[in-house]
C-alpha cells in the first residue's frame, strides 16, 4: 500500500463527502477509491468512515488521524516546493480564481503582465460567479467580491465597488428622467435573470436605502448583456459599478439617483494560510495587488465626477 496515496485519496473523499466524489476528483475508478481507503483502515487497525447512504461520517479516530494527514501532506508538499526551487525564485504552477466579469475585465489583463514579468510561472484562472473552495479545489488565490465569513483565510482589501442605477441618454431623453426611486415604477427596467428574476433594487445608502419593487420590461443573466440592453435604450439598469465603468466613460450610459449614495461592497484578495509562503504566491499577490487597486479606483473616479 501506497501510504501517502491512500492519504491522499482519504481527504478527497472526506473533502468531496463520498468515495464517489473522490472517484471522480482524482480520476480514478471507485473500486480503487474504496480499496485504498480500506486498506489504510486495516493497516491502521481502527475504523476512519462511517459509510452511509448519503455521505460519510468521520468516527473520532478518523477525525484525528485526517486532521495528521493534512498536516503530513502539506509538509510533504513544502518539501517539494523547496526542492523544485519554489522557495527560491518565484516558479511553478498557481491556481487562481475571480468572478467571470471582473476577470475578464480586469484581473486577465494583470495576469497577462505577471506572467511577462515571471516566465517560469504558470496561471490557471477560473472565472466563476460561484465561490469556490479554496482548499478543496486547490486554489492558491481568490479574488472576492462582497463581505467574507469569518475563516482562517487571509484576505487584502483591494477597493471598494457600489451597485449603480444607469440608462442611456437616448432612453431618458424618450421616457423622462429618474429623479427619486418611486420614478422607477413608470419606467421600463432591465432584470437580472438567475434562479429567479430579481424583482426589488436596494436604492441608497445605509438606514436610508429603500428597497423598490420593478416590472422588468427585459430580463438577461450576464451582467454585460443587462449593460448592452441599457445602452442600446431598452431601459433603466442597476449593475455593480465596475461593471457600468467602461460605458459611463464612453457616454453609452449615464448614471442616475447618485444623489442618494449606496453601501459600499469590498473587493479583496484571498488565499489559504500557510506556514511558508511560496515566491510565486507572493509575487503574485505584490504584483497583482496595487493594480487592481488601481483599477477599482479609477471606477470609483468615474462614478464620482458624474
Amino acid at each position: 500500500m501506497d501510504r501517502f496515496e491512500a492519504m491522499r485519496t482519504l481527504l478527497a473523499a472526506v473533502d468531496g463527502g463520498s468515495l464517489s466524489s473522490a472517484s471522480r476528483a482524482l480520476n480514478t475508478p471507485l473500486p480503487t477509491i474504496s480499496r485504498r481507503v480500506s486498506d489504510l483502515e486495516a493497516h491502521l487497525g481502527a475504523q476512519l468512515l462511517v459509510r452511509t447512504s448519503r455521505k460519510l461520517i468521520l468516527t473520532e479516530a478518523g477525525e484525528a488521524f485526517v486532521a495528521a494527514t493534512r498536516r503530513v501532506l502539506d509538509d510533504l508538499a513544502d518539501a517539494e516546493r523547496a526542492a523544485s526551487g519554489e522557495y527560491r525564485a518565484p516558479r511553478g504552477e498557481l491556481m487562481v480564481t475571480a468572478p467571470i466579469m471582473f476577470g475578464k475585465l480586469h484581473v486577465a489583463p494583470v495576469v497577462h503582465a505577471f506572467l511577462a514579468v515571471y516566465p517560469d510561472v504558470t496561471v490557471r484562472l477560473v472565472l466563476s460567479d460561484s465561490n469556490i473552495d479554496l482548499v478543496e479545489a486547490h486554489v492558491d488565490v481568490a479574488v472576492r467580491v462582497g463581505q467574507l465569513p469569518d475563516s482562517d483565510l487571509v484576505a487584502r482589501k483591494l477597493g471598494d465597488i457600489r451597485w449603480v442605477v444607469c440608462a442611456s441618454p437616448a432612453y431618458l431623453a424618450r421616457r423622462g428622467p429618474v429623479e427619486q426611486p418611486e420614478d422607477l415604477a413608470r419606467h421600463d427596467c432591465i432584470a437580472f435573470e438567475g434562479l429567479q428574476t430579481w424583482r426589488s433594487w436596494r436604492i441608497g445608502a445605509g438606514a436610508a436605502a429603500r428597497t423598490v419593487e420593478i416590472v422588468p420590461r427585459f430580463s438577461v443573466n450576464t451582467a454585460d448583456a443587462i449593460i448592452e440592453a441599457a445602452a442600446a435604450g431598452v431601459g433603466v439598469a442597476r449593475v455593480m459599478s465596475y461593471q457600468a465603468a467602461a460605458a459611463v466613460n464612453d457616454g453609452q450610459v449615464v448614471p442616475l439617483l447618485t444623489h442618494l449614495g449606496c453601501d459600499a461592497v469590498p473587493v479583496q484578495l484571498v488565499h489559504r494560510r500557510q506556514r511558508s509562503q511560496p515566491l510565486k504566491l507572493r509575487a503574485f499577490l505584490d504584483f497583482v495587488a496595487p493594480r487592481l487597486q488601481q483599477v477599482l479606483g479609477e471606477v470609483a473616479g468615474c462614478f464620482a465626477e458624474n
